[in-house]
């Protein structure tokens, strides 16, 4: 534990005053905005490693996040745990909002009464069926019914959690700010709402108008306004201050915040995909070789369709044998919350020291409580099952050839229980989008098994994270690379809604802390079987070349 004045961002970062008043609140409740690549989720990692590391927030006490979407959720934990390391951040619980409530309706289930009973072997599907089927629509306020009925239920929530961080604000619902008031309202724990009023990702949703000054009110919340980038360079910061200018020139950061020259941009034009492909290939590779840039630290972006976009640039980097996901392409499924449980399972059973695995999937499966006798109990359940397991895989190995190799698994599947596994993500409302997500894992595991490889190098093939990304801008929200390349700057490309594709292009843009490489190709030829909408003919987009020409490193 040390003294607050003591206390230094993490990874040597210099926060901008909003930002480092943000990170240091101790009594207030906040509400802090800011525009996309602004550094929100930084912010908040910080803001945990300032509270644990100065016992702000005092063991056994604990910080919950809560997130819109499974990837948010998932990227402000590793980040937490990357700035605070494990024994800190196995104090920070990050869910969605329909996973932590889920973790108080089966703790407090009984407490559902009448219509709303529930067996303790419900699931979640559609249709509903009384005491025994709900939807996932259904968890949230089923989870607020529980704590509007019991005191018990809301002092356990109260009791456990000195403050709760809510990341990407702005898409809260009417249902789920209700929850929130119920769970939190008027009482000493610190509220941190952070978002961007600028980008509601989930106005089908039904997200409130102006959330965050009806959230200041009731919370009596301190507003503030973060400008500086955390992550990227002082050219890189120039560039995102010219497009802010024109999307919000009230956030533009003053020039006197932007110091140095560092960073480095480079835009190139190519006559065909193809010749963009072997040109991006070769200096991938050189980023790895030549500057010791990892893999993983290397960023391809596209707005749209990146199996489509990335068709010549996938083999080019095969031939070279540089590691990739595709984040787009169901096979590579890493990213499905059902593959990590299932991968951490294994991880805990065939594995040596797993200790990341073991606190991820400990995070996942004990019920929510504040009882630490409780914990001990289902931790001891779960560890009690691995062993078994472990027995077990004696008589039937994980071997390609062994037909039942997977039985340790549909074991693991049936204790977790099939609503456990629909609850790790909206998409899993759907029970063959789930089956989906299964079958795929295990085939990917097959695959790696196949190509000679043991259990444990396959799952560690499984689970690398030591590889060039290609995703979509949206997908690379909250994110950081050292490199970014966007791909196809183009008409073609940025069609539809001007300022929302302004803000798809600046959120790419500020994703890279080091290095942005943009690209236009002329001609691109129409992938083979796709018969949709593309133009093999393309057009650099003009207002966004006029943003980048001025902070350009080279001429071309």
């Amino acid at each position: 534990m040390i003294r607050h004045d003591n206390w230094k961002p993490a990874d040597g970062l210099t926060l901008e005053p909003n930002a480092e008043r943000a990170v240091k609140e101790c009594e207030k409740n906040l509400a802090l905005t800011a525009g996309p690549g602004a550094g929100k989720t930084e912010m908040l990692a910080q803001r945990a490693d300032f509270l644990l590391r100065t016992g702000t927030c005092r063991y056994p006490k604990r910080i919950l996040a809560i997130s819109f979407k499974v990837d948010a959720s998932s990227n402000l934990k590793d980040r937490v745990t990357r700035r605070s390391g494990d024994e800190l951040s196995s104090r920070f619980d990050s869910y969605t909002f329909h996973a932590f409530a889920k973790r108080i309706i089966d703790r407090f289930r009984p407490i559902l009464t009448g219509i709303y009973t529930l067996d303790s072997e419900y699931t979640i599907g559609s249709p509903r069926t009384p005491q025994k089927q709900i939807e996932f629509a259904d968890l949230v306020p089923l989870a607020t019914r529980i704590l509007q009925s019991s005191a018990v239920a809301r002092n356990a929530i109260r009791q456990t959690y000195t403050d709760v961080f809510l990341d990407e604000f702005q898409d809260c619902t009417d249902i789920q700010y209700e929850f929130l008031k119920i769970a939190f309202q008027s009482t000493t724990i610190r509220l941190t709402a952070v978002g961007d009023t600028k980008q509601i990702i989930m106005g089908w949703a039904g997200a409130l108008d102006g959330i965050f000054v009806t959230y200041a009110q009731d919370f009596q919340a301190l507003p503030l306004n973060m400008y500086r980038n955390f992550r990227s360079k002082p050219q890189l910061l120039r560039l995102q201050n010219e497009i802010i200018r024109t999307l919000d020139p009230a956030s533009v950061m003053p020039n006197e915040l932007i110091v140095g020259n560092e960073g480095e941009i480079r835009a190139f034009q190519f006559e065909t995909s193809q010749r963009e492909a072997e040109y991006l290939a070769e200096q991938i590779q050189n980023w790895i070789i030549v500057d010791n840039i990892p893999p993983n630290e290397i960023a391809i972006l596209i707005r749209n369709q990146p199996h489509l976009y990335a068709q010549h640039l996938i083999p080019a980097l095969r031939n070279r044998q540089i590691p990739f996901r595709n984040e787009q392409e169901l096979q590579d499924i890493t990213v499905e919350p059902a593959a990590r449980l299932i991968v951490d399972f294994l991880l805990c059973t065939f594995g040596k020291r797993e200790p990341a695995a073991w606190l991820r999937l400990m995070n996942q499966l004990i019920p929510f409580t504040d009882d630490e006798e409780e914990q001990d109990k289902y931790q001891q359940i779960w560890l009690n099952f691995i062993q078994r397991q472990r027995k077990r895989i004696r008589e039937n190995p994980i071997t390609i050839d062994n037909q039942s190799r997977w039985q340790s698994v549909q074991s693991f599947i049936e204790l977790v229980g099939i609503e456990t596994m629909t609850a790790l993500s909206h998409d899993y409302e759907t029970a063959s989008r789930l089956n989906e997500v299964l079958r795929a894992t295990f085939n990917k595991l097959d695959e790696t098994l196949a190509s000679g490889l043991t259990l444990l190098e396959a799952l560690c093939q499984f689970t690398d994270d030591q590889s060039v990304r290609i995703l979509t801008s949206h997908k690379s929200k909250g994110l950081e690379f050292d490199t970014v390349v966007l791909l196809g700057i183009e008409n073609e490309c940025y069609f539809g809604a001007p300022q929302e594709n302004l803000c798809t292009f600046f959120v790419g843009v500020s994703r890279a802390k080091c290095k942005l490489l943009l690209t236009f190709a002329k001609e691109r030829i129409r992938p083979e079987g796709f018969s949709g909408r593309w133009s093999e003919q393309r057009t650099l987009v003009n207002e966004y070349a006029g943003y980048v020409r001025p902070f350009l490193s080279n001429n071309n």
